[in-house]
């Protein structure tokens, strides 16, 4: 029989294998262990457990056997209830011998653990409940190894023997395009220690009220904040408001900027040295004078100079309390604003915050009782508005504004902060050519001196200019005109900023958009530009289910034009050379505005740049790009759709270092080759029959849009070749509240359109910027699209076929002409790559519809827009200007 097949139950009472038990327990002196006495859920059978007349029941089986007793050990240690006979009782792992009664796991968990977890002879939770012992053990050795550590790390840490370059004065230079130096600036020239006697104690108190008041009394480090911020650097959050003012001045004097771990421990060990090395004195002192304010300005002597041109112990209790806030974060405090960096940084925010900080810090000294009750009552009286920018040696001229376009796309492409950059040690190769640079200027002030009378005529008073010129298909800006200068007290750069409305120079993305989608009744198919859309004034806008827009009132709303010239039914192409913008408007919401957003996008016109509600009115340019941006969304145009992102700088190195991020921009397709083709062609026709005549003193192909704005408050001109495009933007603007003010009787002309004072500067510029390059012209266009009159438009009257005359001119040429001659349009008629057409109206002006952007929008929302110049949204570099 083989071994492994299990054996039938034996009888209970009786058969040899029972007598062999029996036999060997009376031999033994034991008897075999009850079914009771297992300890096994499996014993409890009440009476069961014995026969009715009392003897033991064996088990059926050594199987039956085996596995109770694993049931019954569990890793305990119970034995037997009962005893057997000779007095001893029977083993609990088994059916009998004193080896066989408890099992492995039982003999495992008798031995001595290091570590009794989980712990023995315990069940349930019990058994996962840590003991007091483990508990106060762990605790001991962890607190016993940060001690270590921190021996050890105190031990190695040693405080450097020289202050590093965040301590040391150094400038940035920057590089024209050919690699010459433009001007080397930075905090090497606005800097000033000074000794902390000549430190106003209301300044030293200042600081230690809103950052650490325990400063005179602490060790030099905080526990808690460094671990609040190495849990903010462990989230990828920011690890401000973790460091005493003693960590301040270790990070400032002996430590880079860098926010790791590694940095952290050394600024916490150094901090202790230092703590026990110097007094507090002298490492407010040093604080103090390592601090960075804002505007360049590192230390506090340089910081009362720049924001209060005073020495630092002239300060008064205000003032010091100012210059603290600015501690917080002068990107974000100082209320000259910083938009360019941050578009949250714009002025009246900045103020806010800074008059909020400010406010609060005074409160805290009085508090402290470092203030009594008549100094805090005087102090918070006013707020010390502080001096606006100034310029420092160097930064004049465009040289300013060339400058802070660059270093706002330092800092909007790379990881350094503005605290870093103004410390200094970076040479910056810009895409400037410095002939470009100063033609612009000398075209704004040649026409400025022939134009414009500001001693004579209080209309020409406040004017303003900005332009920027492109490279097509590259992007590279290789000149911007920004302003007067900042040693003219004109610190807002004019080429990078928002808030002047561009106008009709806007119709060329309506124009593109229909070319490229069609409108809701084309079935996706592009409109030809010969496509005719209303042209009267006063126009009731239809929406694509038939309806008009209405005002807010319920009234209809009605489109202007700048008079109310009958155009009629005019083609597209002879509605963009003259400007009128009633068929722009229907032809925006024929397309969809959303369309027409997206290809000013993909042409280079940012988001935060455009107004965000999509009426009638967004087709005629009340969005406000930058004159940057404006010059490389033409760029688009000019290099056949293809786009590049503007670009200032092409390297960047830290004390001889490339620093990285600092490639071209990629050429991507922005829009449809022969799109852009067509609406170059368009524009073309606007320089040699249109609005834009003025540039035809250019003496070479060119292509280009006018715009003037409601309430004639900014006048543009964009235009292009292959090699350039070029913006100019021309407003008014009142110094005290930055509102654009109205340009009629500017010039001594009943109203300024981009047509005038904005092409003779464009034309200037690039006579001398394109002087001894080549005329490549444009390629030339496919036809586009299918002509898609607007609803209503009266249907085309087939043309007569001409009958044949049977009488023969009188009067013959004597000499038949080998070319034949076409006749000359008249005023109203336009000849171009589309033929000629004839629209019934006048040429240039008589009865055109000019630039204008209306204000009244169908929700009474728009009219206002571009009356504020903005802080920033519409810059070169994104969400902050720059």
């Amino acid at each position: 029989m083989s071994e492994h097949r299990r054996k039938p139950p034996q009888p209970q009472g009786g058969g040899r294998a029972a007598a062999r038990r029996g036999q060997s327990g009376s031999s033994s002196g034991r008897r075999a262990a009850p079914r009771g006495a297992t300890g096994s859920p499996s014993d409890s059978y009440g009476s069961d457990s014995y026969d009715s007349g009392g003897e033991e029941r064996p088990y059926g089986s050594r199987a039956e056997a085996r596995r109770a007793a694993q049931r019954s050990t569990g890793g305990g240690r119970r034995r037997a209830a009962e005893p057997g006979r000779g007095g001893r009782r029977a083993a609990p792992g088994g059916p009998a011998g004193p080896g066989r009664g408890r099992g492995r796991a039982a003999a495992v968990s008798d031995k001595k653990r290091l570590i009794d977890y989980p712990r023995a002879g315990k069940y349930g939770w019990q058994r996962w409940l840590p003991s007091w012992k483990l508990v106060s053990g762990l605790c001991i050795g962890f607190f016993g190894s940060l001690v270590a550590v921190a021996g050890i790390g105190y031990a190695m840490v040693g405080v450097p023997n020289e202050e590093n370059a965040a301590a040391r004065s150094q400038n940035n230079v920057y590089y024209w395009e050919d690699g010459t130096q433009m001007v080397a600036t930075g905090s090497g020239q606005n800097r000033q220690n000074v000794t902390i006697d000549r430190i106003p104690k209301a300044m030293r108190e200042a600081v230690i009220s809103a950052e650490n008041k325990t400063f005179y009394k602490d060790s030099g480090v905080d526990p808690m904040g460094i671990a609040r911020a190495l849990a903010n650097m462990a989230r990828g959050g920011d690890t401000q408001g973790g460091s005493t003012i003693t960590q301040q001045f270790v990070k400032n004097t002996y430590l880079s900027q860098e926010q790791t771990v590694t940095r952290k421990f050394k600024e916490m060990f150094i901090s202790i040295k230092v703590g026990t090395k110097l007094d507090k004195d002298q490492i407010l002192q040093g604080y103090l004078n390592t601090s960075y304010y804002g505007r360049g300005a590192y230390g506090i002597q340089a910081a009362a100079q720049t924001y209060y041109g005073k020495d630092a112990d002239d300060l008064d209790e205000s003032e010091c309390a100012f210059l603290a806030a600015l501690l917080k974060g002068p990107t974000y405090y100082d209320p000259a604003g910083n938009e360019g960096i941050d578009e949250a940084a714009n002025k009246d925010a900045n103020r806010k915050r800074s008059e909020t900080r400010w406010r609060w810090i005074l409160e805290q000294m009085h508090n402290d009782k470092k203030l009594t009750d008549d100094q805090y009552q005087k102090a918070i009286k006013r707020y010390p508005m502080p001096q606006g920018r100034k310029a420092t040696k160097g930064m004049t001229g465009q040289i300013s504004y060339l400058v802070d376009t660059a270093k706002k796309y330092v800092l909007n492409h790379s990881n350094i902060t503005e605290r870093e950059f103004d410390r200094g040690g970076y040479q910056i190769k810009t895409t400037f050519e410095k002939d470009k640079v100063e033609a612009l200027a000398q075209a704004v002030k040649k026409v400025e001196k022939e134009k414009l009378d500001p001693e004579n005529r209080e209309l020409d008073k406040h004017v303003q200019f900005g332009a920027a010129s492109v490279k097509p298909e590259d992007g590279a800006i290789v000149a911007l005109y920004g302003g007067a200068g900042y040693e003219k007290g004109h610190f807002n750069n004019n080429a990078d900023t928002s808030g002047v409305p561009v106008g009709s120079t806007w119709k060329p993305f309506v124009l593109a958009a229909a070319m490229e989608y069609g409108t809701y009744r084309s079935d996706g198919v592009g409109v030809s530009p010969l496509s005719k859309y209303n042209g009267n004034d006063d126009l009731k806008v239809r929406k694509p289910d038939g309806s008009y827009y209405l005002r807010k009132d319920n009234s209809i709303f009605r489109q202007q034009n700048e008079s109310d010239y009958p155009w009629g039914y005019i083609t597209l192409r002879k509605a963009m050379e003259q400007s009128v913008n009633t068929p722009f408007v229907q032809l925006g919401v024929d397309v969809g505005m959303a369309r027409v957003r997206e290809v000013a996008k993909r042409s280079g016109i940012l988001d935060q740049s455009m107004v965000q509600e999509l009426n009638p009115s967004f087709a005629l340019g009340t969005s406000t790009p930058s004159a940057i941006r404006m010059a490389d969304a033409y760029a688009t145009f000019a290099a056949a759709g293809k786009q590049a992102a503007p670009y200032s700088v092409t390297s960047v190195k830290l004390n001889g270092q490339e620093v990285g991020g600092f490639e071209k921009p990629r050429v991507t397709r922005a829009i449809p080759e022969n799109v852009a083709n067509n609406v170059t062609n368009v524009l073309e026709n606007v320089i040699q029959n249109g609005t834009g005549k003025n540039a035809l003193g250019l003496g070479r192909t060119a292509a280009g849009k006018t715009g003037t704005t409601d309430e004639n408050k900014s006048a543009w001109f964009v235009g292009y070749t292959q090699q350039l495009s070029t913006s100019v933007a021309m407003f008014r603007e009142d110094p005290k509240s930055a509102k654009l003010l109205s340009m009629n009787g500017t010039a001594g002309e009943k109203s300024i359109h981009g047509g005038d004072v904005p092409t003779l500067v464009w034309t200037e510029y690039m006579k001398a910027a394109l002087r001894d390059e080549p005329d490549p012209g444009f390629p030339e266009p496919d036809a586009i699209g299918k002509v898609q009159d607007a609803a209503g438009a009266p249907s085309p009257t087939p043309t007569p076929t001409p009958t044949p005359s049977e009488t023969v001119s009188e009067s013959p040429s004597a000499t038949p002409s080998e070319t034949p001659t076409l006749p000359s349009p008249s005023p109203s008629e336009t000849c171009g790559f589309f033929g000629c057409e004839n629209d019934g109206g006048t040429e240039n002006g008589g009865g055109t519809g000019g630039d204008v952007s209306p204000s009244p929008s169908p929700s009474d929302t728009s009219g206002d827009v571009g009356n504020t110049r903005g802080n920033g949204n519409g810059g070169i570099f994104g969400g902050p200007a720059g």
